[in-house]
């Protein structure tokens, strides 16, 4: 038979598992959601990245072949 001291000293623990498991089920569930979500971000171009390159092929550009059409100076 199991003494009264060790069912006093498990009591807490069986409060705290269903947390543990949860939380444990929930971090399963996400992981997948997270890592698409990664890899779209990585897969795609911002706008301001966009952005940053074309004004990097027209400076190019303007340097190579002054133009009054790209170049404003």
């Amino acid at each position: 038979m199991i003494p009264i001291r060790s069912l006093a000293l498990l009591a807490p623990c069986t409060l705290l598992l269903p947390g543990c498991v949860a939380k444990t089920a929930y971090n399963v569930v996400r992981a997948p959601v997270q890592a698409t979500s990664k890899a779209a971000d990585w897969a795609t171009v911002s706008g301001d990245e966009a952005d940053r390159k074309r004004g990097r092929e027209l400076r190019k550009k303007c340097k190579e072949h002054p133009d009054p059409a790209y170049c404003g100076d």
